[in-house]
Parts: C-alpha cells; sequence; structure tokens
C-alpha cells in the first residue's frame, strides 16, 4: 500500500533494517517527515529516536528518554518498583559470566527465567532448570541478544509455575495525559513467543483489571512516558500479578485492543508524534465484546512448530467485515507469490475475530481459520483450529505451558469429531456429484461409498444415497443409520481449493483436492501397500530447518556424550541448539559456520 519503497540494504538486518544511516538516508530520499519503526529492529531504541530527533524527523514512538528508561528490562524493574508496581524477585544488576550466573541462581532458586536486557518479541528468552541449564542458556541469550538487538546484557528472574501472560496497553501524548485501554492475554506460547492473544482476559475481574491498569498509567507516567506501550504482567491462576517488563512500542496484538475499544492505535501514535492532546480521557474508555488473534506462522506444527520456508503457491484469505455473529479483521504483510525467507519472523498474518462474547469470538475465529487457504510452506493454521475446538481453551483455563500440557508429545492433529466426520462425507459426496454433473456424467448413480481415510473413523465405509428437496438443496441420506444431512448453498466448481456449503443450518469450508490417482479403488489398493519403514537417523545430526549454521563445535574423531551441543542453526532470528541424542564418536562434519543448509541436510554423522 505504499507509494514508494526504498531499498536499504541486504536482507541480513544487521546490514540494513539495523542501521540508522540507511533509514535517515531513505527518509531524506522521499522527503518524509516521520518515520514509523514497526514491530521490532530499531523500535525500541533510544539512539535512533535521538538522531531522528537530532535531524529534525518527527520518530512515531515514546521520547527516547522513556525508552532508556523502560526499553532497558533491568533499569524498567527498579523503576516499576520506585513506583509501587508488583515486581517478580530476581537479579537486576548485570551479570558478565556464565558462573556469576549459576550463583545467581542458586541464590534465587530454579526455575529462573534467563532474558536478555534488549529484548522483545520472544528472542532472547531461555527457562533454565539446573546449573547445566543455566550455563548453556546463558551463552545462548548473550549470543541471540547481540545478534537480534546489538545488545548482550542478560538478566535473571524467578520464573512463576503455571503462569499467565497479562498486558496493559497504555496510550499518552505530549502534555502529560496518559490512560489504559485495558488487558490483553497472550497466554498461549510457543518457544516464548505469542500464538493466540485475546481481550479481555478470561482471568481478570474488575477489580484486578483496575488495580493493574492502575499500575500500568503510574509506570507510565512515572517517565513521562507518550505514545503507545505495553506494560506486560506476569499473573498467577490466582489474579495474583507481577510487572515483566515494558515494551515501549506498539505490540503486534494490537489490534485486538482496537477491536474492543474502538481506538485506531496507530492514528493515536501518529496524533501523539504530531503534538495533538489526547482527545479522550480514562473514563471515555469501554470494553465492548470479545477480540481474538491467531498469529498465522510460516512454520510446521507436526514438527515442533519449527520455521519454514519457501514461495505462497497459494493466500486465500477469508473475507473481512461483519460477517453476521463475528466480524473478521486481516492484517497481512504478504501477496499470494511471495517469499517467506530465513531472514525475519515467520509471520505471515494476524487473523482477528470480533464478537458480543467469547464464545462468539471463538466460533467466528475457528470459522475464519476455515476460510484461509495456504499453500507452499508449512503452516500452523491447522494448529490454531484444533485448539479453537479444545474444551480448556473454550473454559478460559490457560496459562503460558498451555501448549506443553495440551501436546506433550508435539501436534499431530486432533481426531475429527461427529460434525467434522459428517463434513467430510458431505463434501465429498457433494463434489462427486457437481463433478459427475460437470462431465456430463450420464449414469444418473445416486448410490456412492465414501471411505474415511484418516482420524478413528479410518477405514470406515458409509453408504451414501443422494437426492434434492423441494428447495433444490442436495439431501444426503446415510445408509444403515438412518441420518439425513442437508447441504445447501454449497460453493465449489472442480478446481477449486475449498469447498464451501451450509450442512443442516451450520456453514463450513474445507480444504479439498482429488487423490492424484483416482477412486474408488485405489483405497483399497493404498490399504494393501506395506507400511514404509523410516530410515536410520541415528546416527545422523540433521538441520530441522532451513536455516544458517552458527557453528559446529564438534570436530572428526571427537568423542560425543548424550546431551552435549553439537550444532548452532539460526534461522527467522531465532538460535537452535541441536545436540546429540546418543554417545558416540564423529565420523563426518558436513557443514562449516556461515553455511546455508536446507531442513534435513547432514550436518554430523557419528560411527
Amino acid at each position: 500500500m505504499a507509494d514508494e519503497s526504498v531499498l536499504i540494504g541486504p536482507a541480513p538486518a544487521a546490514q540494513s533494517y539495523l542501521l540508522a544511516d540507511k533509514i535517515v538516508e531513505a527518509v531524506r530520499q522521499t522527503g518524509a517527515e516521520a518515520v514509523h519503526p514497526g514491530f521490532g529492529f530499531l523500535s525500541e531504541n533510544a539512539g535512533f529516536a535521538r538522531r531522528l530527533r537530532d535531524e529534525g524527523i518527527a520518530f512515531i514512538g515514546p521520547n527516547p528518554e522513556a525508552i532508556d528508561a523502560m526499553g532497558d528490562k533491568i533499569s524498567s524493574k527498579k523503576l516499576a518498583a520506585a513506583a509501587g508496581v508488583s515486581t517478580v524477585p530476581g537479579h537486576m544488576g548485570l551479570i558478565e559470566t556464565t558462573e556469576e550466573a549459576v550463583r545467581i541462581a542458586n541464590e534465587i532458586g530454579y526455575p529462573i527465567m534467563i532474558k536478555a536486557s534488549a529484548g522483545g518479541g520472544g528472542k532472547g528468552i531461555r527457562v533454565a532448570h539446573s546449573d547445566a541449564d543455566m550455563a548453556e542458556g546463558f551463552a545462548a541469550v548473550k549470543a541471540e541478544a547481540l545478534n537480534a538487538f546489538g545488545d548482550d546484557r542478560v538478566f535473571l528472574e524467578k520464573f512463576i509455575i503455571d503462569p499467565r501472560h497479562i498486558e496493559i496497553q497504555v496510550m499518552g501524548d505530549k502534555h502529560g495525559h496518559v490512560v489504559h485501554l485495558f488487558e490483553r492475554e497472550c497466554s498461549i506460547q510457543r518457544r516464548n513467543q505469542k500464538v493466540i492473544e485475546e481481550a479481555p482476559s478470561p482471568l481478570l475481574d474488575q477489580a484486578t483489571r483496575d488495580a493493574m491498569g492502575a499500575q500500568a498509567v503510574a509506570l507510565a507516567r512515572a517517565v513521562n512516558y507518550d505514545s503507545a506501550g505495553t506494560v506486560e504482567f506476569v499473573a498467577g491462576q490466582d489474579k495474583s500479578f507481577y510487572f515483566l517488563e515494558m515494551n515501549t512500542r506498539l505490540q503486534v496484538e494490537h489490534p485486538v485492543t482496537e477491536l474492543i475499544t474502538g481506538v485506531d492505535l496507530v492514528e493515536q501514535m501518529i496524533r501523539s508524534a504530531a503534538g495533538e492532546k489526547m482527545a479522550f480521557g480514562q473514563d471515555d474508555l469501554a470494553i465492548n465484546g470479545w477480540a481474538i488473534e491467531s498469529r498465522i506462522y510460516a512454520e510446521d506444527p507436526y514438527r515442533g512448530f519449527l520455521p519454514s520456508i519457501g514461495r505462497l503457491v497459494r493466500y486465500e484469505q477469508p473475507e473481512e467485515g461483519d460477517q453476521g455473529a463475528y466480524t473478521v479483521r486481516n492484517d497481512s504483510g504478504v501477496r499470494e507469490g511471495d517469499e517467506i525467507s530465513m531472514f525475519y519472523d515467520p509471520m505471515i498474518a494476524k487473523l482477528c475475530a470480533w464478537g458480543e462474547t467469547r464464545d462468539a469470538a471463538v466460533d467466528g475465529m475457528a470459522r475464519a481459520l476455515e476460510d484461509t487457504h495456504i499453500q507452499g510452506v508449512g503452516h500452523n493454521i491447522p494448529f490454531l483450529a484444533a485448539v479453537m475446538d479444545q474444551p480448556r481453551f473454550r473454559s478460559g483455563n490457560i496459562s503460558t505451558s498451555y501448549i506443553k500440557d495440551e501436546f506433550p508429545d508435539g501436534f499431530h492433529g486432533l481426531l475429527p469429531d461427529r460434525r467434522q466426520t459428517d463434513i467430510l462425507i458431505a463434501s465429498a459426496a457433494a463434489m462427486n456429484e457437481i463433478a459427475a454433473e460437470a462431465s456430463g456424467d450420464p449414469s444418473g448413480r445416486t448410490d456412492w461409498i465414501v471411505l474415511i481415510a484418516t482420524g478413528s473413523s479410518a477405514g470406515e465405509a458409509h453408504g451414501v444415497s443422494l437426492s434434492y428437496d423441494d428447495d433444490e438443496a442436495l439431501t444426503l441420506d446415510l445408509a444403515g443409520e438412518d441420518r439425513a444431512l442437508q447441504l445447501s448453498d454449497i460453493e465449489w466448481r472442480p478446481g477449486l481449493a475449498q469447498f464451501r456449503a451450509v450442512l443442516d443450518g451450520v456453514p463450513f469450508t474445507a480444504e479439498v483436492a482429488r487423490v492424484a490417482d483416482g477412486f474408488p479403488a485405489v483405497a483399497a489398493l493404498y490399504a494393501r501397500l506395506p507400511e514404509k519403514v523410516p530410515a536410520d537417523t541415528s546416527k545422523l545430526i540433521q538441520s530441522p530447518m532451513p536455516g544458517l549454521v552458527v557453528s559446529i563445535p564438534v570436530t572428526v574423531g571427537q568423542e560425543v556424550k548424550t546431551g552435549e551441543t553439537v550444532a548452532i542453526i539460526e534461522a527467522m532470528k531465532m538460535q537452535n541448539i541441536l545436540k546429540a541424542e546418543r554417545d558416540g564418536v564423529v565420523k563426518a562434519v558436513s557443514a562449516a559456520a556461515g553455511d546455508p543448509v536446507a531442513a534435513d541436510d547432514v550436518l554430523v554423522e557419528f560411527e
């Protein structure tokens, strides 16, 4: 949607987006008056904000003094404590060595969160449960922090068991006015990065909400904060809460706050940067309905949410706006045909649904996810859709360990329930009927067999009889089950990847594809094939994702023990430590630091 674009350098952020000189030069080339720094890179860099101020360029964000005070997680905790904000026990001073980190961790008591002082977006975070974890994690966090933020300072804090991540949105102007726009619950996370967010939180009552909001505003006022910012808290299931950090920028999940308050946060940031007074006060703000955001990532949930790269061959988005019982908003930064590269965050889109109640918002999100179709890269839509269907999520009883608790062995999909099985049967039968009509099939056949190939019904054959009712809607009678499925408002023709229809009065969307080998005899033939035995990779260390090799700290002939680090791979701004799963002697090393690798490339081989 931009009118102009300026090339600021190569893809690696350290050669482009992290260089203030490049951005200032782009401003000069275009004659721009202001810079909105976005969600990452230099958005919380006080030096960059000062540079723009010195150059006479408006920074659409807080003043650099507030960024200094709040952007540094160590100083912000000290300021928060002084302002009367509840804080988590920890060590706020700088830690220079691994040995010092281990000693302090023992004083605080495990588990310990290791965090980059200048971090954000889930980068530069590890949880240590032992001295060994601390020694390894401390070095990794320092390396990640230096690479992502140009600042390797690290601090430690107590890790709260079974916590919830709840944050308060604040907004200020340059005239001393500060308000909060209520809370967002961001507890559904993987690798310390948010996946699903909602506003308001299902945990909070009004008294707790008011207390958290008041503390967030008090902290913002203490540092003369202006523009949009977020005060993050870790909350116990008992509604206790502790200050975690302040993000001195716009949050990725800001749309859910906008949907429940009607306030455009980016507009308010621009007005604040222009020196305008805020046109509303705290008493003018209220919560209206419920909103949920799902972050659609280019990652494979079936392989531990590892990043996926490639080209978006197909990208069909749901219809935005009022859909009756719910409203859809989709903030997307990519188009069909774009490439998802290894250099940046794997986010494809932020899909949001608003409803008058939480149940309505969840139902709306489930439908919007159904209506999203992506081909070309691995993506997490199946996982997001599964969460929307889970009774625990619908109950609001969540925590930051939700994914680990609910999918302890990884995500492998969920078995279809009765309605989903009906959708499979109805879709297959209806598509076959439509395809037959389109091809001029002269048989007029109305009886078919639908074979379910997956889930708890795998291998089951369902007899289906087709007919049309008085309204010309397709009726499917399930032989032997004394059930009739009514299909109407069908939107599909051969070749389309999505089948939309209304089943027994409830709309649905199914992702569909014709079996390449044809049917129906193929299903029986597949059933006879011997199960493929996976290749023996027990002696190999393979790259789990496309990325760049940071280091391979082993050499040919070296003895390696189980659990030792054998490779570090960087992808999408995260460092991934690969460890030996068995004792062995290194037979071959197939890559070196700086090499690009693809998923499943062999890095190290054992004898």
